[in-house]
């Protein structure tokens, strides 16, 4: 009998042995089956996230993993946000780390976008935030106030493309004060300093950029073409600027610019206005903003596209010189049946 009792502990013993050993090699071992990002979004439950990680695969041992999110309270308290699984982590670091909320940013890539809707769509597919909520929180009349802006529109001059990195979990009413911070940090002394130059204030100047961003996709010519708008804007000559018209007509695919088209009423049209439009008629780079606070001084006081349809432009300082450009420009449009 005491050989039997002996034997029985022996086993326990070893049983407990074995599942201690099998508990660390678990607890040490990757874990992480498909390494990338893991969405958790707002309101997910413990029971939701462990459908997503078996539904996708993402980890290995879940049982244990269950078990461990039990004792540190995960399954209580489930933490939105974007994470990344690397190769290698294990159940304790996974479990570790949706419990604290240990996000991963998101590189959230702001692009020219011609109209306030068409911005807050790009950015909805980039953060947890729907295109409607962000719409809502760009025209909210609090935010408007506050920033000093009348409509969306004029709120629009704030968003400058580019890359920011944020949670994505990020609301919309945080999108657009980050996007107001990035604002003013853009407006350093330096660029301060440029802007005096221009007699313009900033939005005045970013709506001049916004023209340049729709005449030319050439940079280097940028700063010459700014020289032309500055000339008119200080003799009191309307703008002419083709881009307003098309965005008076919210037609953007328009190819060629009739007279017709240049008479459409519209306090954007400038070629019945005189002055800036009212808004910037695009979200414009910073390399057009740049262009404007570094305009060239110079005499031209008009452009047309080359005939060579290169994308520059012939500059020229009278009426009947541009008359001159503007013949070869259309000769070519005929002769390439572009109407």
């Amino acid at each position: 009998m005491k050989k039997i009792v002996l034997w029985i502990l022996c086993a326990v013993v070893l049983l407990g042995g074995a599942a201690a050993g099998a508990v660390a090699y678990v607890a040490k071992s990757g874990a992480v089956v498909n390494p990338g990002s893991l969405y958790i979004p707002t309101g997910t439950d413990y029971a939701t996230l462990l459908d997503s990680l078996r539904a996708g695969e993402k980890i290995r041992f879940l049982k244990p993993f269950e078990l461990y999110s039990k004792r540190i309270g995960l399954t209580d308290d489930v933490e939105p946000g974007h994470y990344t699984l690397r190769e290698g982590q294990n159940i304790i670091e996974i479990a570790r780390m949706l419990n604290l909320g240990e996000q991963t940013p998101v590189n959230v890539i702001v692009r020219s976008s011609r109209l306030p809707g068409l911005l807050a769509g790009r950015v909805a597919t980039q953060l947890e935030a729907d295109s409607a909520s962000l719409r809502a929180a760009m025209r909210d009349p609090a935010t408007l106030s506050e920033y000093g802006f009348e409509n969306e529109l004029q709120m629009f001059s704030i968003f400058i493309p580019d890359s920011y990195e944020m949670w994505w979990t990020t609301t919309p009413q945080e999108f657009v004060a980050r996007m107001k911070r990035e604002y003013d940090r853009f407006w350093n002394e330096e660029r301060r300093a440029r802007l005096a130059r221009t007699r313009l204030s900033r939005t005045e100047v970013i709506t001049l950029a916004s023209i340049l961003a729709e005449e030319t996709l050439k940079t280097d010519e940028m700063p010459t073409m700014a020289g032309v708008y500055i000339n008119r804007l200080r003799t009191g000559m309307p703008l002419q600027a083709d881009p307003t018209v098309k965005y008076a007509l919210g037609d953007f695919a328009l190819r060629r610019i009739l007279n017709r088209h240049l008479k459409t009423p519209s306090p954007y049209n400038t070629y019945v206005n005189r002055g800036l439009p009212p808004t910037p008629i695009t979200m414009p780079s910073i390399a057009a903003i740049d262009a404007v606070l570094d305009y060239k001084d110079h005499k031209y006081l008009y452009f047309c596209a080359k005939e060579d349809f290169s994308g520059y432009h012939n500059f020229a300082e009278t009426y009947t010189q541009h008359l001159r450009n503007a013949r070869r420009y259309t000769a070519e449009l005929n002769r390439r049946g572009i109407r």
